[in-house]
């Protein structure tokens, strides 16, 4: 049997996995297999049989390399004996604490532990407490305890912050050579409220475009914060850029991917200050078409620090109090709304997804709680320098094509052959009368987008559009971006967040220079275990698809070494994105259960935004939080899950729970350990078409069978009393049967005709199957 080397992935039921270092196979360990290995260790196995869907389940043969870094939970004293309960369920085992390993920490505090002994298969792991975070309602906890459950850099070394002391406070003489004087052009930065790094800033103007004399489009200039200037390949600064790889955003705080002088200071395009800055400088069409560009190294002097909702108000209404402020940027913020409505026009053209979903944004209080959750407005302003960073990553894409040389792209491929299938049978379910082609482009997905506006359940339209689309990555293969519709795609705006910005950033400064960047990375070991997701590789996030489309870049001739280099960085740069997504949804997930278990026993207004084989899951109208209501919860009858429809049915009353169906629901129970809410349905939706609805338009409303019941029972109660109806229905069924002779074509006996009736109340589940 085949024998596999690979790293073990947890799981919160016991079991695990084994995916091997290429990500093209998944192994299952039992949970007995699982008992002497923990989340994450590399481990070699056996293959020892399959299941019936063909999945492979494995024996380990040999533990290669344990994990080596503290794990968090919470100390617990259970009958004398002290324990640590993991934060992470993946781990799934007890840490047994000797009483002089607990250090300082009290009971129910959170710790992190190192281990002293392994487990076995008969044995549970043994550790020492060698941090006390503090307890579990402390203020910023959930922030302390995601950064290590997902293993965040949070703490920069001494080296590092010694480099980043000896920089300069400002600009010296010789950081301004070989570079173009901008100091004069009013670029302006445009942020929320709340950001205090801006790496990018903007200035727009009319221009000629072509050989007229009157200008008929724009001169676009994007200002990028030089972060490579500072930041050396080799140094320190570069180590931990690279072992990071991105900033982490939670609420309330930042964990930055560079130091604060250089974050907030030098690399900042702060107001009124010379910074150094990477320009894309553009000529921009009627039509929104880039008609020419070119890059190169400048001094910029930032004339304004800008918000979206002041940018907002100036464009809505140019005479009023922000407009008077900021009189002397105006002209150019109307001008920058012009290339921007240019720039819309080239992206319908196209074909360019645009999804209209809600994003929530979490305003805490002093303490760190959630005071409210409210919708993150999208505005013209948030619109208009999204569409010139777009430009801006095109152009860099571009010039980075056509000069062969190896970078990191930003792709983003189609749909699988899975999600394709399911998203048609949805579609086709609602009715829509459009469809998806077997090789679907983003204008087919935009279409639909367009065709679903207006309708109740638009958003949960676009939601599930979404959900069918694979997600991006940083690769050095190129293949265009699906959801954007670019050939060619990069990320060139961010380098003081994101480190496939900065490498793109020496890639084209080289370009710049007449030579090549050759790309060495910093010795630094991902820590984020396997990746799957390269395109075209076995059982990544592109199986089932055909071979990426072959482009310039790939048939550039280089060394071994730096191919490897390059995939490696792409990979480790893409781990490291979903590793902060995680952490970040990790402590929104831990805040909303703060949050919501001081709300138990009240009941809400929702809407049904997935549909699964256990449940449902609710978003409340008013709050923006997910829950769960368990198909245990639904009422009493059986429930089958219709994938094509994305909805729960039921079998007796035909009643169904679909996605954007409208609920009532009470919060039943918060477990802050697993972030999970769930609730339980305590009324149906009244009115509009995305209520609960029943299978048959004739059919009497359905309700529960115990109309009074207060929820003193079960739900596996109501199932058993329904259950024990149905079999004295059909037995008083078959007794008048037996009772009544045969009808003639003339009439009916009244017994039998009431027989008859009153099982086809009682006994729907099979009627429901014929319809």
């Amino acid at each position: 049997m085949s024998e596999i080397v690979g790293e073990v992935q947890g799981h919160r039921d016991g079991h695990g996995f084994v995916v091997s270092d290429d990500g093209a196979v998944s192994i299952y360990l039992s949970p007995q297999e699982m008992r002497s290995v923990l989340h994450r260790d590399r481990v070699k196995v056996r293959v020892l049989r399959f299941d019936r869907r063909g999945r492979p389940e494995g024996q380990v043969l040999e533990i290669m390399e344990r994990r080596k870094t503290p794990i968090i939970g919470r100390l617990l004293n259970e009958g004398g004996v002290w324990l640590v309960a993991p934060e992470d369920r993946r781990f799934g085992q007890d840490i047994i604490i000797p009483a002089k390993g607990i250090a300082s920490a009290q009971p129910g505090q959170v710790v992190s532990v190192e281990l002293t002994e392994v487990p076995s298969l008969h044995a549970q792991p043994v550790g020492r407490v060698v941090e006390v975070l503090g307890g579990i309602d402390d203020p910023g906890m959930e922030i302390e305890i995601a950064v290590r459950k997902y293993e965040v850099p949070h703490r920069f070394n001494d080296d590092v912050l010694a480099q980043a002391a000896k920089l300069p406070e400002k600009l010296r003489p010789a950081d301004k050579r070989n570079r173009i004087d901008l100091t004069d052009v009013p670029l302006v930065t445009i942020d929320g409220e709340d950001a205090r790094d801006f790496d990018d800033a903007v200035y727009c103007e009319p221009a000629v475009v072509g050989r007229g004399k009157k200008p008929n489009g724009w001169r676009l200039i994007v200002a990028i914060a030089d972060v490579s200037h500072y930041v050396k390949p080799g140094d320190p600064l570069d180590r931990d850029a690279y072992e990071r790889a991105t900033s982490v955003y939670f609420p309330r705080r930042v964990i930055p991917m560079l130091p604060e002088k250089l974050s907030n200071g030098l690399c900042s395009l702060n107001p009124e200050v010379e910074r150094l800055s990477m320009v894309c400088d553009m000529l921009i069409s009627a039509e929104g078409e880039i008609h020419a560009y070119q890059f190169y190294p400048s001094v910029i002097c930032s004339h304004a620090r800008l918000t979206y909702n002041e940018v907002a108000s100036i464009l809505g209404n140019t005479r009023g109090p922000e407009a008077l402020r900021r009189a002397a940027v105006v002209p150019h913020l109307l001008d920058l709304h012009d290339v921007y409505r240019a720039l819309l026009k080239a992206r319908a053209k196209r074909g360019a997804v645009d999804f209209d979903t809600t994003e929530t944004q979490i305003v805490c209080d002093e303490n760190g709680r959630i005071a409210k959750i409210v919708p993150r407005v999208r505005t013209e302003a948030h619109r208009l320098i999204e569409e010139a960073m777009l430009a801006a990553n095109v152009c860099s894409a571009d010039f980075i094509m056509r000069a062969k040389q190896p970078s990191l792209f930003r792709v983003h491929e189609g749909p699988t052959p899975e999600k394709r299938s399911t998203l048609k049978n949805y579609l086709k379910a609602l009715g829509l009368g459009l469809s998806l082609s077997e090789e679907p482009t983003p204008g087919e997905f935009q279409a639909l987008a367009e065709a679903s506006k207006g309708r109740p359940d638009a958003q949960q339209i676009h939601t599930m559009l979404l959900r069918s689309m694979q997600q991006a990555m940083y690769t050095p293969i190129n293949s265009g971006h699906f959801g954007l519709a670019y050939e060619a795609y990069t990320h060139f705006t961010s380098p003081i967040r994101r480190y496939p910005d900065l490498l793109v950033h020496r890639v084209i400064k080289a370009l710049l220079g007449s030579s090549r960047y050759i790309l060495k990375l910093p010795p630094v070991q991902s820590s984020v275990g396997t990746f799957k997701g390269r395109p075209g590789s076995r059982g990544g996030q592109s199986k089932g698809l055909p071979p990426a489309p072959t482009k310039s870049t790939m048939r550039i001739k280089l060394p071994p070494e730096e191919v490897a280099a390059w995939e490696t960085a792409g990979i480790h740069c893409s781990a490291n994105e979903r590793r902060a997504d995680e952490a970040s949804r990790d402590v929104e997930a831990w805040l909303k259960c703060m949050y919501m278990r001081e709300r138990l026993g009240e009941e809400y207004g929702g809407t049904v935004s997935a549909a699964t084989s256990f449940g449902l899951f609710v978003q409340l109208d008013s709050l923006y939080v997910e829950g769960l209501i368990h198909i245990t919860e639904l009422g009493g009858e059986y429930f089958r899950f219709d994938e094509a429809r994305q909805e729960l049915r039921g079998e007796r009353t035909g009643v169904r729970y679909g996605v954007g169906t409208r609920v009532r629901v009470q919060v039943s129970r918060v477990d802050l350990d697993s972030r999970k809410i769930d609730f339980r349905l305590v009324k149906e939706g009244e009115g509009g078409s995305t209520q609960a609805s029943s299978a048959s338009s004739g059919r009497k409303k359905p309700r529960m069978l115990n109309p009074e019941w207060d929820g003193a029972g079960s739900p596996q109660d109501e199932l058993l009393e329904v259950q024990r109806t149905d079999r004295e229905v059909k037995r008083a069924a078959k007794r008048a049967a037996k009772k009544v002779p045969a009808r003639s074509s003339g009439g009916s006996s009244p017994n039998a005709a009431g027989a008859k009736t009153s099982t086809g109340k009682a006994s729907g589940r099979k009627s429901s199957r014929k319809r």
